[in-house]
């Protein structure tokens, strides 16, 4: 958890074209806060796939993070296909990843609660 709480209970910013990606070290502390199951690429993305018993049960999980994404404003790419959902995370104006990525999957590893 940071200072101000744990990264659930924030909410994404806007960032002009001109900042850079998180470094290395920065990713890597905010990575410490979510669920083992986030793979990250370097200072690339990140991604997540999740699994259900069947189609249905995945295109509810994909809604409910379409909701979310659209509530905060920060939009993740959505694979889904039978019992699979892919989540996958980074944001254009930086070209890489910010704290918005990591404050997304945050809320999205709470959805599965």
């Amino acid at each position: 958890m940071t200072e101000a709480g744990p990264l659930y209970r924030e909410h994404p910013v806007e960032y002009p074209e001109t900042t850079p990606p998180l470094s290395e070290d920065e990713a890597q502390a905010l990575d410490t806060q979510l669920d083992p199951g986030w793979q990250r690429d370097g200072t690339r993305g990140l991604s997540r796939e999740f699994t259900f018993g069947d189609f249905r049960d995945a295109f509810g999980f994909a809604t409910r993070v379409a909701l979310l994404a659209e509530r905060e404003f920060h939009h993740p790419e959505l694979t889904v296909t039978w019992g699979k959902v892919l989540v996958r995370l980074w944001t254009h104006t930086v070209k890489g990843l910010s704290r918005n990525d990591f404050i997304i999957a945050a809320k999205v590893d709470r959805l599965t609660r």
